[in-house]
């Protein structure tokens, strides 16, 4: 088994930044998580919504990858589908070994369980509940995954205006010809095809703010380097991340 050395007390100090304090029972939850799971805060690994915990997708792709998973297999549930209604089905097996009978998981989707920000991707999202059910049930992890949530209320979203945020840093501009840190970040969503409003939501997450205009030139570069350097190693484990968003997106609009 892949070995990943994740400190409890880095994964504390992160959340309390993100998110503030929390309860006594989310704290041992987290240590749970972190030394039975060696799930990261700081790799988007946990979500905290509502003084509650939450894996995510790219949590548990990197979860299965550590405890060397042999494979996961989606199967669309055409019987329980339904194309015009926009309504789809799935069933997903993973493969924890070459001799795994296998463990598997349903997720379903229709327009009136899924965040606006994902309207139209129905087919995916079901797809992503299901291995993250599965996933769930190989592994043994109790916690929901965000992905699996349908609509949520009363949860502390980050901000969503990061470009007039990013206006009101007056330090953003630079005498030596440097370009804006609003233009770099601009740069990035377009060269990597990322989405914006959920880049907002992560940077404003990153940053540690409600909204973005409280947060200091050096946090908000710092976030830049970290979206430009997830883009460039893994782009596929960033979507996941950046999909983690966008329930709590829908708090929001």
């Amino acid at each position: 088994m892949k070995k990943r050395g994740v400190s409890f007390l880095s994964n504390v100090r992160i959340a309390r930044r993100l998110w503030g304090q929390f309860s006594n029972a989310a704290f041992r939850t987290l240590r749970e998580l972190t030394d039975r799971y060696s799930l990261s805060v700081a790799a988007g690994d946990l979500q905290l919504m509502n003084g509650r915990w939450y894996v995510t997708h790219s949590g548990l792709l990197q979860l299965a990858s550590r405890r060397g998973c042999r494979g996961i297999e989606t199967s669309l549930q055409d019987r329980s589908s339904d194309a015009i209604a926009g309504r789809w089905v799935f069933k997903a097996t993973v493969f924890k070994s070459t001799t795994s009978r296998g463990f598997v998981g349903y997720g379903d989707a229709d327009p009136t369980n899924v965040s606006s920000m994902v309207r139209g991707a129905e087919m995916r999202v079901a797809e992503t509940r299901a291995v993250n059910r599965a996933l769930r049930k190989a592994y043994g992890i109790g916690l929901c995954s965000v992905e699996e949530l349908g609509s949520l209320s009363g949860s502390t979203s980050p901000a969503r205006e990061l470009n007039s945020a990013m206006k009101q840093q007056s330090e953003n501009g630079s005498n030596n010809g440097q370009p804006r840190l609003r233009d770099k970040l601009c740069l990035l969503i377009r060269q990597y095809n990322l989405d914006p409003n959920l880049v907002k939501a992560y940077a404003a997450d990153f940053c540690g703010t409600e909204k973005l205009s409280g947060a200091s030139r050096e946090m908000v570069e710092a976030f830049i380097n970290q979206l430009s350097k997830s883009a460039k190693e893994n782009r596929d484990s960033l979507i996941c991340k950046l999909n983690s968003y966008a329930q709590t997106q829908e708090v929001n609009s």
